[in-house]
């Protein structure tokens, strides 16, 4: 972003600026910033024309809060709505009792009477046929919801802060491609005109347009029952016309599609963020953007319309956090960063770790090496009566095999002199 000018600097060199062209169709204008001293205010015959340049008013360096914004909004739709509610005698209009325990049947009431097949059957409850509904609705539900005041004012404000960023104007959706300068100020003369007509030349020549032609052709037919009951359609928001004294400009624009016209001094959050959502495209009238200075008033003056008024301060003046904390003033009085690493002691079981068992006992390891040399010394008698066992065993049945042979032979010979 381009270094702020002072208003001095910038008023001087506002001859040269009306004289070079705002840009290319079409491309960006890469002037274009978030928050600067002074605005152009552009004639409503030429895109390119720049009639003078009027300060910033402070409510666009306002914080964005996009929380406020959606909380209030929300509390805000609320309160267009109106009870429904079902009829109170739906589902009872029956004559009919339950016939209690002992009749095999469940105790649920049963119409009365006879001669037809709806006799006998269940009625009143959710689960019958011709019952209620579970839970009936009512007209005494907590339709509308109460906005602290000032709640609703910061919404605002941070909406008008918002409109004032192109990224969040083109996030939005909106077609500002054409458009010269976000915020967009035009001459007294746009309230003036009366004819739609005229109207659409006026955006046409300032590049604002393209986003009416955007609404125009997002009408589509609502999904669900809504086609049914007088908004069948639904369609894009366009840009939003604020005005400061109506000459003609409602009756002008209030037939283009997608275009919303306001009061300077009843500005809308439904308007000013439709959806909750910040970054509406708003085209002002130089007398309208000029009398927000005096409705809104800044951190240090207060508002003329809201009495003892001032716009709320951010939480942080300097959003860049990583520009702050490696700034040398900040740099120099800090504490040097510490480089040893420093790791927490595993614990360890001293009945299952050696390691550990010794450093509580050091003898422990004079009854392991005891422990060891036992075991080698039992390894080694058992080895040693297993090895001479193997030998008895051999001999054993050396002996065994010689006394078979002995036998044997001895039982052949006597068959055999038989």
């Amino acid at each position: 972003m381009p270094p702020k000018a002072t208003p001095a600097a910038a008023t001087k060199a506002a001859p040269k600026a009306a004289a070079k062209p705002a840009g290319k169709p079409g491309v960006p204008n890469p002037a274009v910033a978030a928050a600067r001293p002074l605005v152009a205010v552009r004639k409503i015959d030429a895109r390119e024309a720049v009639a003078e340049q009027v300060v910033l008013p402070a409510v666009f360096t306002a914080p964005i809060r996009p929380d406020i914004v959606h909380f209030v909004h929300t509390s805000m739709a609320k309160n267009k709505r109106q009870a429904y509610a079902v009829s109170a005698g739906a589902g009872h209009q029956h004559s009919a009792h339950s016939w209690g325990t002992g009749r095999a049947v469940s105790r649920i009431p049963r119409v009365s009477g006879g001669g037809t097949s709806r006799a006998g059957q269940a009625a009143f409850g959710n689960m019958c046929r011709k019952g209620r509904m579970f839970a009936p609705t009512k007209t005494w539900r907590k339709w509308h919801r109460k906005i602290n005041t000032n709640q609703k004012r910061f919404a605002v404000a941070s909406a008008l802060a918002a409109s004032a960023l192109p990224s969040l104007v083109l996030a939005r959706g909106h077609h500002i491609e054409q458009v010269p300068e976000i915020p967009l100020v035009l001459d007294a003369s746009v309230e003036s005109v009366k004819k739609t007509k005229a109207a659409i030349s006026t955006l046409k020549n300032v590049g604002a347009f393209a986003d009416v032609e955007k609404a125009k052709a997002s009408r589509k037919l609502r999904a669900g029952k809504g086609k049914m009951r007088n908004r069948r359609y639904t369609a894009r928001r366009g840009p939003l016309i604020v005005y400061n004294e109506d000459a003609g400009v409602v009756q002008a624009f209030r037939n283009l599609p997608g275009v919303e016209i306001a009061h300077v001094d009843s500005l809308n959050l439904l308007q000013l963020a439709p959806g909750g959502h910040l970054g509406r495209f708003v085209i002002w009238s130089k007398s309208a953007f000029q009398k927000l200075n005096n409705n809104w008033g800044s951190l240090t003056r207060e508002s003329t319309q809201k009495k003892g008024y001032t716009l709320p301060r951010p939480v942080m003046f300097q959003s860049d956090v990583g520009r702050l904390i490696n700034s040398d003033e900040i740099q120099s009085v800090v504490r040097p960063a510490k480089r040893g690493v420093v790791r927490a002691a595993l614990k360890k079981n001293p009945l299952t770790n050696l390691g550990a068992r010794v450093k509580l006992n050091p003898y422990a390891m004079v009854l392991r090496r005891s422990e060891l040399l036992a075991q080698e010394r039992r390894s080694k008698a058992r080895k040693e009566v297993v090895a001479k066992a193997r030998v008895a065993a051999k001999a054993a049945a050396k002996a065994h095999k010689a006394a078979h042979k002995v036998n044997t032979a001895r039982t052949l010979g006597e068959a055999h002199s038989a």
